[in-house]
């Protein structure tokens, strides 16, 4: 919970995009769970290829839950935007941003904007 707006900086990892973009979220938004998983970065398994896969959701246990269910299906670029559109017909999820490799794509309320 915030009471003013915040940036997220996306870390992906060796994505081309990794440090130079961040999600603005609005106070209004609050409270608001954001959550990031990756299948190239970190120490979890991931059945997927993605970068990074940011969920903002209503709660953070389903931003995370449906995070990692995302990146699992994201094997290549080819695949971001189905995993966008499988993503935000989960209820209480307000937006996705998922990286894979120097390619992204965003579906809801997301507000990409520069990390610098």
């Amino acid at each position: 919970h915030c009471t003013s707006d915040i940036r997220v900086g996306i870390f992906a990892g060796r994505s081309a995009l990794s440090n130079r973009i961040a999600l603005k979220i609005r106070k209004e938004e609050m409270p608001l769970g954001v959550c990031t998983s990756s299948g190239t970065v970190g120490h979890s398994l991931s059945f997927g290829k993605a970068d990074a896969v940011c969920v903002k959701a209503r709660t953070a246990c389903l931003a995370d839950a449906v995070a990692t269910a995302l990146g699992n299906r994201v094997k290549n670029q080819r695949d971001i935007h189905n995993a966008l559109e499988a993503g935000m017909k989960i209820r209480n999820v307000t937006g996705i941003l998922i990286i894979a490799k120097d390619q992204f794509g965003a579906m809801g309320d997301v507000e990409i904007i520069d990390w610098s």
